[in-house]
C-alpha cells in the first residue's frame, strides 16, 4: 500500500470513528445516525483535497445513490483550492497560443477570480472585437474570464481515484458499502473529470444554451471567445451581478425578485420539457442576478439530457403527482428506467399515495423536492435501482424550486409546470402511433363489456 493509500485509510479511519462517537454508538436515531456520518465524510473529503471535493459535488447530484443527509452534505461542499501563481497559469497560455496573454488581450489581471481543484480564473479585455457564434459582436474592450486547466490537475485528481478504487475493494470484502455501486460512481466521477479537463466541451454547451435562448432577452448565458479558447484555456465573456446568498443589495437596486423567480422556474422547465438539455448544476454559485434585470448562467460542467420520448414520459409522472396519481407516476417511471418488480408494486403504490396525500393536502408543504427526494427515498428504501439520470433531473427540479424560493418564497414549481406538462401530454395524445393503440385498447375494452 502507497503512502497515499494509508493516508486515505487513515483519514476515513478516523472520521468513521468520529461518526460513530457522535451517533452515539449506534444507539440514536437512524436519521441522527445518517447525518452524523454523512458530516465526517464531507469532512473527510475535504481533508484529502480536490479529488475527493470534486467526488462530494458529484454525490450531491446523486440522491438516486445516497441518503438526503449526505446529499445536503456533500453540497455545500466548497471547491477551493490556493491560487497558483500567475506566472504559472501565463505558461499555459503561452504554450497553448504562442503568445503571452498581453499579446492576446488587452489587459491581463494576475490577482485570480477563482482557484478550483481543475481551473483557475482570471480576469482579461479583449483587444480586438470578436463576433461570437451567437449573440451580438463583442467590441474591443469588453471585460472576459480566461479559464485555465492548472498544470498536474489531471494526473493529481486520477491518481487519487485509482487509490481510492484500491481502498473499495478492501472495503467490498469486508462487506460494508454493499447497497452503492461505487465502482460505477468512480468511473462517472473520471468521465466527469476528463470532460472538466477539455474546457471545448463546456464552451459548446454554453454556445448551445446560447442557441436555446437566443430569443429571450431574460435569460443570459456567457458569449464564448473561441479565438482564445482551447483544450486548456476557455475565454468567455464576464457576467455580473448578484448571488442568490446577496439578494438583500439585489432588492435595494430594484430587482424584482419574484417575478425573476417565475421566470427562472419557466426558463428551466423550457430547458427539461422543450429542448430537451438542462443546466443540471445550478447550485446559487452559479447563477447571477444581473443589474440589468435578468438572470445570468455560468457553469456548464454537468448537462442533463433528455429524448421526446422520455420528455413525455417526465411530463405524465409530473401529472401524476398534481393529480394525486401514484399508479400513473410509477407506471411512467417504468417507462424511464424505473423497474418495481411485480410483487413490491402494491406497496410502494401505497406509500406513493401516502407521500402524496401528505404533499397535497391542507397543510402539506406543495413542493416538489418533498415529492422528488421523497420518492427517491422510497424506491431506495424498497432495494429499487434509480436510473442515473432519473436521479439528476429530480436533484435538478429540486434545487430550482430552492432556488426560485430564495427570490420568491411562495412559489408554487408545479403552477409553473402545468403548461409544459398540459402541452407534452396534448402532443403525445396525438401522435398518430400512439392514437392508433389507444383506439385498438378502447374498442377492446368496449368488446369485453357488450359480451359480459
Amino acid at each position: 500500500m502507497s503512502a497515499r493509500s494509508r493516508h486515505i485509510a487513515a483519514v476515513f479511519t478516523r472520521r468513521w470513528l468520529a461518526g460513530a462517537v457522535r451517533s452515539g454508538l449506534g444507539l440514536t436515531g437512524a436519521a441522527r445516525r445518517r447525518a452524523a456520518f454523512a458530516r465526517q465524510w464531507r469532512l473527510a473529503f475535504a481533508e484529502l483535497g480536490p479529488a475527493f471535493i470534486k467526488l462530494g459535488q458529484l454525490i450531491s447530484v446523486r440522491p438516486d445513490e445516497f441518503s438526503r443527509e449526505m446529499v445536503a452534505e456533500m453540497a455545500v461542499m466548497q471547491d477551493s483550492v490556493s491560487p497558483l501563481p500567475a506566472s504559472v497559469i501565463r505558461q499555459v497560455i503561452a504554450e497553448e497560443f504562442g503568445r503571452t496573454p498581453e499579446q492576446l488581450f488587452a489587459s491581463f489581471d494576475d490577482e485570480p477570480i477563482a482557484s478550483a481543484s481543475i481551473a483557475q480564473v482570471h480576469g482579461a479585455v479583449l483587444a480586438h472585437e470578436v463576433r461570437p457564434v451567437w449573440g451580438d459582436v463583442m467590441s474591443a474592450g469588453t471585460q472576459v474570464v480566461v479559464k485555465v486547466v492548472r498544470p498536474g490537475a489531471a494526473a493529481a485528481v486520477l491518481g487519487d481515484m485509482a487509490e481510492a478504487r484500491r481502498l473499495l475493494d478492501g472495503v467490498r470484502r469486508l462487506g460494508m458499502l454493499k447497497d452503492v455501486d461505487l465502482h460505477a460512481l468512480l468511473d462517472e466521477f473520471e468521465d466527469s473529470v476528463k470532460r472538466e479537463l477539455d474546457l471545448r466541451i463546456e464552451a459548446h454547451v454554453a454556445d448551445r444554451f446560447s442557441f436555446d435562448f437566443r430569443e429571450d432577452p431574460k435569460i443570459e448565458v456567457p458569449r464564448v471567445v473561441w479565438r482564445a479558447t482551447t483544450a486548456r484555456v476557455l475565454t468567455m465573456e464576464r457576467m455580473y451581478g448578484w448571488r442568490l446568498t446577496d439578494l438583500d443589495d439585489a432588492a435595494k437596486e430594484g430587482i424584482d425578485g419574484r417575478a425573476l423567480a417565475i421566470y427562472g422556474a419557466t426558463a428551466f422547465m423550457r430547458q427539461v420539457m422543450i429542448h430537451g438539455r438542462y443546466h443540471a448544476d445550478l447550485h446559487p454559485a452559479n447563477l447571477f442576478v444581473t443589474p440589468k434585470d435578468t438572470i445570468a448562467y455560468l457553469d456548464f460542467g454537468i448537462v442533463g439530457h433528455l429524448t421526446k420520448t422520455e420528455r413525455e414520459d417526465i411530463a405524465q409522472v409530473l401529472a401524476g403527482m398534481v393529480y394525486r396519481d401514484a399508479a400513473r407516476a410509477l407506471r411512467y417511471s417504468e417507462r424511464l428506467g424505473v423497474h418495481v418488480p411485480p410483487e413490491k408494486v402494491p406497496v410502494v403504490t401505497r406509500e406513493l399515495d401516502e407521500l402524496l396525500d401528505s404533499m397535497l393536502g391542507p397543510e402539506g408543504p406543495r413542493d416538489f423536492r418533498h415529492f422528488g427526494l421523497g420518492f427517491l427515498s422510497l424506491l431506495r428504501r424498497h432495494g429499487i435501482e434509480i436510473p442515473t439520470g432519473y436521479g439528476l433531473l429530480v436533484k435538478s427540479l429540486a434545487t430550482v424550486e430552492g432556488c426560485a424560493r430564495s427570490l420568491y418564497p411562495d412559489i408554487d414549481i408545479m403552477d409553473v409546470a402545468r403548461p409544459f406538462v398540459t402541452q407534452l401530454i396534448g402532443e403525445s395524445m396525438g401522435r398518430p402511433e400512439l392514437l392508433q393503440e389507444r383506439i385498438e385498447r378502447a374498442f377492446r375494452a368496449a368488446m369485453r363489456e357488450l359480451v359480459a
